[in-house]
C-alpha cells in the first residue's frame, strides 16, 4: 500500500450541495454473518530459515453462501506473482532498487496435492498469470453445503522488501497461503492477477488456526493471537487462532524487541528493533490511535493489535491485527502518520471489507481521511486539520495540472481498478488525495452529527462483511436522509471540478 504523507485544506467547487429530498432506498436482503457459516482455514507451516522456504498443509472447510451450485472452487496464488517470468510487476519501475537492494529475487508457491479424507480432486494452476488455483469438484456443491479440502503447498520466499518476501531485518508472510476467491452473484469468482499498485486483494471473513513452526530465536508477531507456544529443541511451535478475520499475515525478525500495554480490553503490541529508543513513544502513539477510532467508528473487536516495524517498499500495509510500517521512514512524524493511517485500516478493510482492486477508494480514500481525523482529534501531534485539507487540495490541482500538460488531459474518476491506473501517483491522488477530499466535502455538507452517525452505523451494519459503492452510497441515504447518490457518483465519476 502506498502511504504518501500530504499536507493540507482547500476550495472545491461542488456541483451541487444536499438534495432535501428524504427518500426510501430499497435494500436487497442479504445474509448477515451470523446466517452464514465462515469459511475456516487450519494450517500447519513449517518455516526453513536456512533456505527461506515455508512447507504448509491447509485444510479449509469451504462453505457455500451464495445461491448457486458450484463444480470448481478457485484459490489466489499470490507468490506465483513473485516468481521468474511473471507477467505482473510486484513494484513500479520507481520502486525497484529500494525493493531489490540486492538484486533480483525471485519466490513462488508450488501445490503439490489437493485432496481430503476420500478422494484426490483434479487441480490446475490457472488464471491469467499462474495466480489461481483451480480445485475441480467430483459433484456439484450446492447453497448451504460445505466441502473440505487439503491443500499441500511449498513456498519459496525472494530476498525483496514487501509483503512477502524477507530483507535484512525481517521476514514478512503476507498473503503467502492458497486464499478462498471471492464470489459475486452476478459476476462469478474474483480471479484478477496480482498488480503494483495499490493492494491487490479481496477476501472473505474466515476463522483460523495455524501451527507455526519456526526457529526458536525468531520472534513472531502474527494475525490473530498466539494461544500456546511449545520449545522443542532448537525450534519453537506456535499455536495462533485468528476469530472472524479477513485474511492471516505473520512478521518474523531475530532483531525484534516489543513494547506492550492494554486498553479499553485490547492489548496493543509494538514491535520495533533491538535498540530502538522510541518503543514506548510509538507503543504509546498506537493507543492513542485505537481510542480515537474506537470513539469515532465504533470498538475494535479483537483481542490483540500488532504494530510492527519491518523491511518494506512502501510507507505500510495492513491486515487483520497486524499492521506493518516500513523501517525506511526516518522522520518521526511520517513514521507516526503511517502508523495512524494502518491503524485505521483495522475499520476499513479489516472488519468493513471491500474488493480492493475494483474500488480501492472505498478503503484507501476512508482510511486516509480517518487519518485527518484522528489529528484533528489529537492536536498534541501538531498536524492541523484545514491546513491539511488544503494541502491535500492543493496537491491534486497540482497532480492535475501536471498531468494535463503531459498528456493533454487527465482522468479524474475515482472508481477504477487498479490495473486501470496508468501510473502509481496517478492511482495515489485519484484513491487517497481526492478521496479525502470527497469524504470531507461529505462531512461539510451532511454537517457532523449526520457524518459521524452515519460512519459509525456503516462500520456496524456491514461489519465482517464486503461493501460496494452501491451499498455504501445506499447507506449514507438511508442515515442522513439525503438522497446523496448524484452527488457522490459526481466525485467518483470526475465531474466534481475541484479549484
Amino acid at each position: 500500500m502506498k502511504k504518501l504523507l500530504f499536507k493540507y485544506k482547500y476550495k472545491i467547487l461542488i456541483c451541487l450541495l444536499i438534495v432535501s429530498i428524504v427518500v426510501a432506498i430499497p435494500f436487497t436482503v442479504k445474509r448477515t454473518v451470523a446466517e452464514e457459516n465462515l469459511n475456516n482455514y487450519q494450517m500447519e507451516i513449517t518455516f526453513d530459515n536456512q533456505n527461506m522456504t515455508l512447507s504448509g498443509k491447509e485444510t479449509v472447510t469451504y462453505f457455500n453462501n451464495s445461491d448457486n451450485a458450484f463444480s470448481s472452487l478457485y484459490f489466489h496464488l499470490y507468490p506465483n506473482a513473485f516468481r521468474e517470468g511473471a507477467n505482473v510487476k510486484v513494484v513500479s519501475s520507481n520502486n525497484f532498487d529500494k525493493a531489490y537492494p540486492n538484486g533480483i529475487s525471485f519466490g513462488s508457491i508450488d501445490i503439490k496435492n489437493v485432496y481430503n479424507d476420500n478422494q484426490v480432486f483434479k487441480f490446475k494452476i490457472a488464471g491469467e498469470d499462474q495466480n489461481i488455483l483451480q480445485v475441480d469438484l467430483l459433484e456439484d456443491l450446492y447453497p448451504d453445503e460445505n466441502v473440505e479440502i487439503k491443500i499441500d503447498f511449498d513456498v519459496k520466499l525472494p530476498n525483496v522488501n514487501h509483503r512477502f518476501g524477507f530483507g535484512e531485518n525481517t521476514i514478512n508472510l503476507g498473503n503467502f497461503y492458497p486464499i478462498a476467491c471471492v464470489y459475486e452473484d452476478g459476476k462469478g469468482f474474483f480471479t484478477k492477477t496480482y498488480h503494483s499498485n495499490g493492494d491487490p486483494f479481496y477476501s472473505d471473513v474466515a476463522n483460523y488456526e495455524v501451527e507455526f513452526k519456526c526457529n526458536k530465536d525468531l520472534i513472531v508477531a502474527t494475525s490473530g493471537i498466539i494461544t500456546n507456544k511449545l520449545e522443542e529443541e532448537n525450534e519453537m511451535v506456535y499455536s495462533i487462532k485468528g476469530e472472524k478475520i479477513r485474511d492471516f499475515c505473520m512478521v518474523l525478525s531475530n532483531n525484534f524487541e516489543k513494547a506492550s500495554a492494554k486498553v479499553d480490553n485490547v492489548t496493543v503490541n509494538y514491535f520495533g528493533y533491538v535498540s530502538d529508543a522510541d518503543l514506548n513513544e510509538n507503543l504509546n502513539f498506537a493507543i492513542d490511535c485505537l481510542k480515537t477510532y474506537n470513539s469515532l467508528f465504533g470498538d475494535y473487536p479483537y483481542k490483540e493489535l500488532n504494530v510492527v516495524k519491518s523491511n518494506f517498499v512502501h510507507g505500510g500495509m495492513e491486515w487483520p491485527n497486524l499492521v506493518m510500517i516500513s523501517d525506511d521512514i526516518t522522520k518521526s512524524e511520517d513514521f507516526k502518520y503511517v502508523i495512524a493511517h494502518e491503524v485505521a485500516h483495522q475499520w476499513w478493510y479489516g472488519v468493513v471489507g471491500n474488493n480492493q482492486y475494483d474500488h480501492a477508494w472505498l478503503d484507501e480514500g476512508l482510511t486516509e481521511y480517518s487519518t485527518y481525523l484522528f489529528y484533528q482529534n489529537n492536536p498534541k501531534y501538531g498536524l492541523n486539520y484545514e491546513e491539511m485539507v488544503k494541502n491535500a487540495c492543493d496537491n491534486y490541482k497540482f497532480f492535475v495540472k501536471i498531468y494535463n500538460q503531459i498528456n493533454g488531459n487527465v482522468d479524474t474518476s475515482m472508481d477504477r481498478a487498479l490495473n486501470e491506473f496508468d501510473t502509481e501517483p496517478e492511482y495515489v491522488h485519484l484513491t487517497y488525495t481526492k478521496g479525502v477530499l470527497l469524504f470531507d466535502s461529505l462531512r461539510q455538507s451532511l454537517g457532523n452529527n449526520k457524518f459521524f452517525k452515519t460512519l459509525k452505523n456503516y462500520f456496524e451494519d456491514f461489519a465482517y462483511k464486503n461493501v460496494s459503492p452501491e451499498e455504501f452510497i445506499a447507506e449514507f441515504n438511508k442515515y442522513s436522509k439525503v438522497n446523496l447518490e448524484e452527488f457522490i457518483n459526481s466525485w467518483l465519476n470526475g465531474e466534481v471540478v475541484i479549484t
